[in-house]
């Protein structure tokens, strides 16, 4: 009993001292909009209780004790490590709803969901002293980790997509540009005859042309969301195009072209690997089992014959 009250006391303390700076920093989120808002207009906003009471536990509590965990995520989250989420999630897509404090906040819980899952198999294990802190500390860095490997592994899903749909939709600009199509009315015609990642960054980019953004920035603020390399190549192809008034279309079916030819060879490249990847899985998977097979009934009648055993 007294080996667990140094871990439990540890425990207990390091959870007040979270609880007490969510708490803080709650406060003072709830705090500061209050005081923005009478420096405006002179007087607080009250808010009854029939009016708090009415909007959802989503309102009430999760979406509060999210930014009250971001804010202390983003405090104890290095700078650089914020730019790289904030990369990331430009990367996904910059979906609705989503930013590095949340990502943080998600950072922070899933930290203490890995702590007390650690503490709890420690515990019941049985498990004392350093083993007990090790796997307190494994199963707390594992659950730190994991919002941001699976915000990468999204990422890298999104811009894989990206790049698998750019050669058929620069086949399609090729068509509609041929068949006489201006280049802002073929890439509309991909908007909608086509979805997933590349068919959004398009509308987005339309979107940017509508507002009044003129398209070489446009099509380079597209390049820039993105880490594919095939998308900067044809960005830049036809940035030069416009420039220096080369036809469109001819720069359409040479990207095309190449496109193509450096899919085949991503192909190429990943049957090459398809011997070495599956080595391991031969020789230590398959291999046994078949020697089991196939030699078992053997080794056993020869043991049976000349030793008399088995």
């Amino acid at each position: 009993m007294s080996d667990l009250l140094v871990p439990v006391s540890l425990v207990a303390t390091f959870g007040s001292v979270l609880l007490g700076a969510v708490l803080v920093s709650q406060r003072s989120a709830r705090r500061r909009p209050v005081q923005l808002l009478e420096a405006q207009i002179g007087r607080s906003v009250a808010v009854t209780r029939d009016e708090e009471l009415s909007r959802s536990f989503r309102e009430r509590a999760l979406i509060p004790f999210l930014g009250a965990m971001g804010t202390l995520g983003t405090k104890l989250t290095p700078i650089g490590m914020r730019k790289r989420i904030g990369r990331k999630l430009v990367l996904l897509g910059s979906p609705a709803g989503w930013d590095a404090e949340k990502i943080a906040a998600l950072k922070v819980i899933s930290a203490g969901g890995g702590v007390a899952l650690g503490f709890l198999a420690a515990s019941t294990i049985g498990w004392e002293g350093l083993r007990f802190f090790g796997v307190v500390l494994v199963v707390g860095g594992i659950g730190t980790l994991l919002p941001g490997a699976m915000l990468d592994m999204k990422a890298k899903a999104r811009q894989e997509g990206i790049r698998r749909a750019l050669p058929d939709t620069m086949d399609l600009l090729t068509i509609s540009v041929e068949a006489g199509l201006g280049f802002d009315a073929a890439l509309g015609q991909v908007v909608r005859s086509t979805e997933g990642p590349l068919a959004q960054e398009i509308a987005r980019m339309l979107q940017e042309m509508q507002v009044g953004v003129s398209r070489a920035d446009a099509l380079r603020a597209m390049a820039e969301r993105n880490d594919v390399e095939e998308l900067r190549g044809f960005v830049l192809a036809m940035v030069q195009a416009e420039q220096f008034g080369v036809s469109i279309s001819k720069v359409l079916r040479s990207q095309a072209k190449q496109l193509r030819l450096k899919r085949r060879q991503r192909a190429e490249e990943k049957a090459m690997k398809v011997p070495v990847k599956i080595l391991f899985p031969l020789i230590f998977c398959i291999l046994p089992a078949m020697f089991v097979v196939l030699l078992g009934p053997g080794i056993i009648r020869v043991m049976q014959e000349f030793f008399g055993i088995l």
